[in-house]
């Protein structure tokens, strides 16, 4: 990994697990793979704290263990996931990807899912649906079976997995304990049960918490620990599919595109084909499987009620267009149709790639850069021409984008001994590098933005917790029904410029978190970009 990415996933750490999971798991970022002393001699860390810092990068599948390279025999070795931790950074739009798709309850599920890494079936329907029954009005509550139901269908849908079984040959004494099967050798998928939804025995509806249970909250965690039901899915653990959510970003990013690019009837045509060809093609594939115009002219939703001489036409718009987004491969059935995902993404990228360019340097520029990346190869004085800019402001603008190497300058020599007055120097854009180098910038902007909103919140610590116990108090005697001159009293403790103070605090943190937000998706396309020419060159 690089020393931006390292950096990133430290700050992800020490966000939500804190500070010495942070240690622990950037030392093995940094380190490989390593054994248990190792670690613990290495980080200076107290064996207990290195023993439950692995137990919650475990639980979280941010660290894979197994037997040591030497052999059977050997200590257990523990080797960090960057990859993973990096998904962290993407939890609130997971979260709001299943609220859309599945509501409330599958919002909470999926939260509660990434919030504790992993949880069999039975826990996490009783946590949803106690946490819905919560927001319910006083005498309505959520029933299991609902809860139980969305759980099915986000398995359906594949964006739920079972954790892999346990497998490979483990010292268990020098392994962390309660946590299930997470081995670098097997992935969910390389076992047939990977989606099979156990059949649970759980019959009731969610309880509402008062405020004289909070207490009791850890007695009763215990107790159900050390005294579990039984529901006929023990030991079945269930995770967050992240890949699978990656396929719909990256099919939302393409109906997206087309729509802008096109109309919204060209753009229900892509999204039916995608969702038609979700299960049959392969999540690397760089086109989609072959859909005759028949299969698509019954598949379109009844609300859009187009002839099928209308679609024939949008079809043909669509595979002439420049973008290449629908690709034809055959002439039977009326025609056989795919979606070119790798071209789609490489699309996508370039334009990524010239709006970064526009931002930065301005519109002349990007039209040079745009330039290179459609004739590939140009001499200095053809840039000058063809983007019809002055020839000082060209040189300059090229010097410029060469020394932030967005551009490349290849030697083309005449003779053996590279005389400049016998060389060609051509300007070119390596796409795939280009969208690295800027990946890696990414990841460098995110960590500046976690590190001030981090700086920010310390720098009113105080302030902070002054207002949420505020807040408590408030809500307490709210649920005793307390006078209004109570609460008047009680929300005056906070101060005028306080209360100003506040306000502009979380203005700003809601621009960071924003400003977050919108990076991520900038890294989603280009990681899927590269990723997806990896695969289509291997």
């Amino acid at each position: 990994m690089t020393a931006q990415e390292v950096r990133l996933c430290g700050l992800l750490l020490r966000e939500h697990f804190g500070e010495v999971v942070e240690k622990v798991g950037t030392h093995l970022l940094r380190s490989g793979a390593q054994n248990l002393r190792t670690i613990i001699h290495e980080t200076g860390l107290p064996l207990d704290l290195v023993k439950k810092s692995l137990c919650v990068l475990v639980q979280h599948g941010a660290c894979n263990f197994r037997s040591g390279r030497k052999g059977p025999g050997c200590p257990t070795e523990y080797q960090a996931s960057g990859d993973r931790i990096l998904r962290i950074l993407r939890y609130p739009r997971y979260i709001y990807t299943a609220k859309t798709l599945y509501g409330d309850t599958g919002e909470l599920i999926i939260e509660e899912l990434l919030q504790r890494g992993h949880m069999t079936m039975s826990s996490t329907v009783k946590t949803v649906a106690d946490r819905l029954t919560q927001n319910m009005e006083e005498g309505r509550s959520m029933d299991y079976s609902e809860v139980t139901s969305a759980f099915s269908k986000l398995v359906e849908t594949q964006f739920l997995q079972r954790c892999p079984p346990m497998g490979g040959a483990r010292n268990t004494k020098d392994t962390t304990p309660g946590t299930p099967a997470s081995t670098a050798l097997l992935t969910p998928e390389s076992f047939p049960d990977c989606y099979k939804v156990p059949h649970i025995t759980l019959i009731g509806r969610g309880k509402r918490r008062h405020s004289s249970d909070d207490g009791e909250d850890q007695k009763s965690a215990k107790k159900a620990k050390m005294d579990p039901e039984t529901h006929g899915d023990e030991g079945i653990y269930w995770q967050v599919n992240f890949e699978r959510f990656h396929l719909h970003f990256r099919d939302q990013a393409v109906i997206s595109a087309v729509a802008n690019k096109l109309d919204q009837t060209c753009s229900e045509i892509v999204r039916t084909m995608l969702r038609m060809s979700e299960v049959t093609t392969s999540p690397s594939a760089t086109c989609t499987k072959p859909l005759s115009a028949n299969e698509i002219f019954r598949s379109l939703p009844a609300s859009y009620n187009i002839l099928r001489p209308i679609l024939d036409q949008y079809l043909t718009l669509l595979v002439d267009d420049p973008m290449e987004f629908v690709g034809k491969a055959g002439e039977s059935g009326g025609g056989m149709f795919v979606v070119n995902l790798h071209r789609a993404l490489a699309n996508l990228a370039r334009a990524t790639l010239e709006s970064a360019v526009q931002e930065r340097f301005g519109s002349r520029s990007a039209r040079i850069f745009r330039l290179l990346l459609r004739k590939r190869h140009l001499e200095q004085k053809q840039v000058e021409d063809f983007a019809m800019i002055p020839a000082k402001e060209a040189k300059d603008m090229l010097y410029t984008l060469l020394s932030q190497n967005l551009v490349q300058l290849q030697e083309i020599p005449k003779t053996p001994d590279y005389a400049p007055s016998r060389t060609f120097y051509l300007y070119t854009v390596n796409q795939l590098p280009t969208a690295r180098m800027l990946l890696q910038n990414c990841y460098k902007t995110v960590a500046n933005l976690i590190e001030r909103r981090l700086f920010e919140t310390k720098e009113s610590k105080r302030l902070l917790e002054k207002s949420q116990r505020i807040e408590a108090i408030l809500a307490s005697l709210q649920v005793s029904g307390a006078e209004p001159e109570q609460l008047t009293e009680v929300e005056e403790m906070i101060t005028a410029p306080e209360k100003q103070q506040l306000e502009s605090l979380r203005l700003h943190i809601n621009k960071l978190d924003s400003a977050e937000n919108q990076v991520d998706e900038t890294m989603f396309l280009l990681e899927a970009y590269v990723s997806s020419t990896a695969t289509s060159t291997a």
